[in-house]
């Protein structure tokens, strides 16, 4: 859970650069942060907030799903190395996103991380009963 806390408060420093670079190159005028609107904006500004939101949502029931497994005391060396892979698929999709934004790509990873979350919750389940 630290290792996807820290990439999302990364994504979000990139974020911030982004918009302040473009701010400053006069690419996008500072009015525009008080409703996210009203003008196009540069892609990189766009691609890294669209990266950092996308860190608050699926994740969130990663989160849920680990606190869970603290919480009742649950060692599983399968989820241990699940969790690891969708760190790392989080990773690759942050990557992906904000440098080349290859669809397909990101989308194979997003997939994969999605399927890591839902093996966390099914093992939970099974190690649980």
């Amino acid at each position: 859970m630290f290792f996807l806390s820290m990439l999302t408060i990364v994504v979000g420093l990139i974020a911030v650069r982004a918009r302040f670079i473009s701010i400053k190159s006069g690419q996008m005028s500072i009015e525009y942060l008080k409703l996210m609107q009203g003008q196009d904006v540069p892609e990189m500004v766009t691609r890294t907030t669209r990266c950092f939101n996308n860190l608050f949502e699926v994740p969130v029931l990663f989160y849920v799903v680990c606190t869970l497994y603290i919480a009742l005391g649950i060692e599983s060396f399968v989820a241990t190395v699940i969790a690891w892979l969708f760190a790392v698929f989080r990773l690759s999709q942050a990557f992906i996103h904000i440098n080349c934004n290859s669809v397909r790509h990101r989308m194979v990873v997003f997939g994969l991380s999605v399927l890591c979350v839902l093996l966390l919750w099914v093992n939970l389940v099974v190690v649980k009963i």
